[in-house]
């Protein structure tokens, strides 16, 4: 399977029925969390994010190994991660005010990122994957996530301070995307 075959087999490709996996277990994460009243609550929520986490790993993993690379998938794959990314984000703004500055800049950065990638699609380009920097933002926030999930009791102080890592972090990978697209733009 790759990219030329019809999207009627891409859509259920292994990878891609791992995406949307991904995709049905955003509801079961946002209200194990955001009802949970013991730490064994918060201990089940942190559980079905490392089992999003293993699966998004996974997809990609199968897809590369075994020629299953699709278009669908490609578009699938980030969907499946902005989507979890912004739902855990919210349910966590409720417990930790300083989240509520993530996902501004998330939103910033995200729209950025698919307006840029229309107006290249439209180009006739498309950016190659993540890079480097997008991956370790992504990967810090995942494990911050998952980190206030898991530890409910954790100290205000701490929990801002990964907050903060994770905006910087964030920041960084957004300003890193702008010359990326520039230069995209310029070779049209």
């Amino acid at each position: 399977m790759n990219e030329d075959t019809p999207i009627s087999r891409q859509l259920f490709s292994i990878p891609n029925l791992m995406g949307y996996f991904r995709i049905i277990l955003i509801p079961f994460i946002v209200w194990r969390y955001v009802t949970a009243e013991t730490i064994t609550d918060y201990y089940i929520a942190a559980v079905i994010i490392g089992i999003s986490g293993i699966t998004d790993f996974l997809d990609g993993f199968v897809a590369r190994k075994f020629h299953m690379i699709t278009k669908v998938g490609k578009a699938l794959d980030p969907i499946a991660d902005k989507l979890t990314q912004g739902a855990i984000v919210i349910a966590l703004s409720f417990r930790f005010p300083a989240m509520t500055a993530l996902i501004v800049l998330l939103v910033v950065k995200e729209g950025f990122m698919g307006i840029m990638g229309l107006i290249m699609l439209r180009r006739g380009k498309m950016l190659d994957g993540a890079k480097w920097f997008g991956k370790v933002s992504t990967a810090v926030l995942y494990v911050v996530m998952f980190l206030l999930i898991l530890v409910p009791q954790i100290p205000m102080k701490a929990a801002n301070g990964l907050i903060l890592l994770c905006g910087a972090l964030l920041l960084f990978s957004f300003i890193s995307y702008i010359p990326v697209f520039w230069k995209m733009a310029q070779d049209s």
